[in-house]
C-alpha cells in the first residue's frame, strides 16, 4: 500500500505534520498541497490540538513546487487549486514550530518563513530559486525575507540563487536553534510542551499580537499593544494561583 504523501500525528496537544515524498524531496504536489489544505483547516478549529509542528521525511524539508509534475499536467487550467501553504500556516492560532530537516527551497523555504520557530539541523539550507527557474515569488518569499533577515541580505539570496547554510541562517537570525538530526523532533516536542503549559487562549492572542504588531510602526504597535492589553479579560484568582505555582517549581528547577 502507497503511503499518504502527509503524515498527521496527534499526541498530548501536538499536531505533527510530515511531509511525505522523500524521493522527491518533498516537493509540492497538487495531491501534498491538497493534503495539507485539508490537515490545516481541519487542526484550525481542533481543540485539542495546541502547537503543530511541520517537518519532512527523509534527507530534505521541502523542494517547493513539483516542478516536472507542473511541466508536463494536463487538464483544465481554470480547475480549482488549493489554497497556497504559507497561507494556511500563517492562518493557524497555533503556533507553527517548523522542525527543518534539510534543504528548504523555493516553496519550502516559503513554509519556513511561514512558521513561528525555526529548528534546524547542521545540513540544513535554504535557497531562493524563483529568478533562477524563470518564476516570480507569490506566496510572500518577497515580502517576508527581508523582514527576517534585511534588505541586502534578502536581495543577496532571492537575486542569485545561493543556498544559505545553516550556520549563516542562525547567525542571520532567521532561526532560532540548530540541533543533531536526532535531537531536531525531541527537541521541537520540548518547545511544544513549554508552549503548552501557558494558558491557551493567552498564548493564541499573544501570537496573533506579536504578528500584527510586526506590521505595524513601532508607534501603531504601541497604541495597538495598550489597546488589547486594556481589553483583555484576567483569568480567574484559582487560575492564576495555579499558573505561579507551575512558575516557581520550573523556576526552583532552573536553580537547582
Amino acid at each position: 500500500m502507497t503511503e499518504p504523501v502527509l503524515l498527521v500525528d496527534k499526541h498530548e496537544g501536538i499536531a505533527t505534520l510530515t511531509l511525505n515524498r522523500p524521493d522527491q524531496m518533498n516537493a509540492l504536489s497538487l495531491e501534498l498541497r491538497w493534503a495539507l489544505q485539508e490537515a490545516l483547516t481541519s487542526i484550525r478549529t481542533d481543540k485539542g490540538v495546541g502547537v503543530v509542528i511541520l517537518t519532512g521525511a527523509g534527507r530534505g524539508f521541502c523542494a517547493g513546487l513539483d516542478l516536472k509534475e507542473m511541466g508536463s499536467r494536463d487538464g483544465d487550467p481554470n480547475a480549482p487549486q488549493p489554497a497556497d501553504p504559507p497561507s494556511l500556516l500563517r492562518a493557524l492560532r497555533q503556533p507553527v514550530i517548523g522542525a527543518i530537516n534539510g534543504v528548504a527551497v523555493t516553496g519550502g523555504f516559503e513554509i519556513s518563513l511561514s512558521c513561528d520557530l525555526l529548528v534546524i539541523t547542521p545540513e540544513t539550507s535554504f535557497a531562493d530559486t524563483h529568478a533562477r527557474v524563470g518564476l516570480i515569488a507569490g506566496w510572500g518569499l518577497g515580502a517576508r525575507l527581508s523582514r527576517a533577515v534585511g534588505l541586502a541580505r534578502a536581495k543577496e539570496l532571492s537575486l542569485t540563487g545561493n543556498f544559505l547554510s545553516a550556520q549563516k541562517a542562525y547567525e542571520w537570525g532567521l532561526v532560532n536553534r540548530i540541533v543533531a538530526r536526532d535531537e531536531l523532533l525531541p527537541t521541537c516536542e520540548q518547545l511544544a510542551r513549554d508552549m503548552l503549559s501557558c494558558v491557551p487562549e493567552v498564548m493564541y492572542d499573544y501570537k496573533r499580537q506579536i504578528d500584527h504588531a510586526y506590521d505595524l510602526s513601532l508607534g501603531d504597535a504601541m497604541t495597538y499593544e495598550a489597546d488589547i492589553c486594556r481589553r483583555h479579560v484576567s483569568p480567574s484568582p484559582e487560575i492564576v494561583a495555579q499558573r505561579r505555582t507551575l512558575i516557581q517549581e520550573r523556576a526552583r528547577d532552573q536553580l537547582a
